[in-house]
């Protein structure tokens, strides 16, 4: 009868131990990136990145912005910076975030913005050169290369 209180302790353990891990908190994700695009009332940019985040984990990316308004121009973004919040893996940034935009630029410029896909957010900061003018509404697009 000893025996019973053991063997149920020990399954107990053993249960715990093989059982998956809870979800963690959300983790610090950081895009570095660099981008250049035009636009003639359709706003097209492309670029590349690397998305690295605070428990070790880092991609490489392609990321693109596409929309359309009442916009003109042509710029270029370099040693761009994005923090996301609420990733809970280095895979949730992947896709389309919507996007609105208001600009005006000649020369040198920054800009700064935010992205949001459902409860994803991107703010986006960045130093460049170009010229541009209007108000754009689209999809900024982050995938795999």
């Amino acid at each position: 009868m000893t025996r019973f209180p053991l063997m149920v302790s020990g399954f107990l353990m053993l249960a715990a131990l093989s059982a998956p891990a809870l979800a963690a908190g959300p983790i610090d994700c950081e895009l570095r990136f660099s981008m250049s695009g035009w636009s003639a009332f359709y706003k097209h940019a492309t670029g590349s990145g690397t998305v690295t985040c605070d428990n070790g984990q880092s991609m490489k990316v392609n990321i693109s912005a596409k929309g359309g308004g009442l916009s003109f121009g042509k710029s270029e973004i370099d040693n761009g910076i994005g923090k996301f919040s609420e990733v809970y893996n280095i895979e949730d940034i992947i896709g389309g975030y919507a996007t609105a935009e208001a600009h005006a630029g000649a020369g040198k410029s920054a800009s700064a913005r935010v992205v949001t896909k459902g409860p994803i957010s991107l703010a986006l900061s960045g130093k460049g050169r170009g010229w541009d003018l209007g108000v754009a509404f689209g999809n900024f697009i982050i995938s795999k290369p």
